[in-house]
């Protein structure tokens, strides 16, 4: 039976407009490249007030500390919990001796839902990555009835990688709606289409791939962020978050 700390608090309201979850196939996979991406966009294009980006977990140092470097006080950053080592969320916290606070992060998702018009979530490690002992990413992404994009490196074994988070997600009734692939190093089209064939991995997911990120030497690059994600299919992206219920 799964643990109901999974679900929603009843003594909550649900909440109508959630953010997008961006989950990847595993560790470096590139969520943060695409996170920050979307949300450099949306802080051009939109209203920076109206952007959140969301990390609940983190282990170790990196990402809440990364977006800081991006975006100072341009857009809001949160974090729920964040933990000492950089391993796998119940070790971690093993390790300090404290618990993961579900609640703490659902009380967090809440407020930036109510608040914030273009917000992501980005989530650790890969969609089958444990949050706590009993729950993974998987687990999280549908008892909060987030919509997510998965997001894939381009490298030698990442077919297999995104066929098995396409399964998971099904069988988890997680809704997947889309795949970003990632350049982890640089990479040429022909390269890029040999390792990552795009049309092989729609018929074998039945998902949609929204775009490829190349290669970025500095991932820092607030403009080139931008370029990145104006290359994706940002439409169908912003029609996720959206609609996410």
């Amino acid at each position: 039976m799964r643990s109901p700390t999974a679900l929603e608090p009843t003594d909550k309201p649900a909440i109508a407009r959630r953010p997008l979850s961006i989950v990847g196939t595993d560790t470096d996979a590139g969520k943060t490249v695409v996170s920050t991406a979307i949300a450099a966009y949306w802080a051009r294009y939109r209203e920076a007030s109206s952007v959140s980006l969301f990390k609940p977990f983190q282990s170790g140092e990196g990402d809440i500390e990364r977006y800081g470097e991006i975006f100072g006080d341009a857009i809001e950053t949160v974090n729920s919990v964040y933990l000492r080592d950089p391993l796998a969320p119940p070790v971690a916290a093993t390790n300090e001796g404290v618990e993961i606070d579900l609640g703490k992060a659902w009380r967090d998702l809440q407020s930036i839902a109510d608040r914030k018009s273009h917000a992501i979530v980005e989530w650790l490690g890969g969609l089958g990555s444990p949050v706590t002992w009993e729950l993974t990413v998987a687990d999280l992404v549908r008892d909060w009835r987030m919509s997510a994009i998965l997001v894939a490196p381009v490298r030698l074994g990442s077919i297999s990688q995104v066929v098995a988070c396409a399964a998971l997600a099904r069988e988890a009734k997680v809704n997947l709606v889309g795949i970003v692939l990632n350049c982890v190093e640089p990479t040429d089209a022909v390269t890029c289409e040999q390792l990552m064939p795009v049309g092989a991995i729609e018929q074998l997911t039945h998902l949609p791939v929204l775009g490829c990120v190349p290669f970025l030497e500095d991932a820092r690059d607030r403009d080139r962020l931008v370029t990145v994600a104006a290359d994706l299919d940002i439409a169908a992206i912003e029609r996720v978050g959206a609609l996410s219920s």
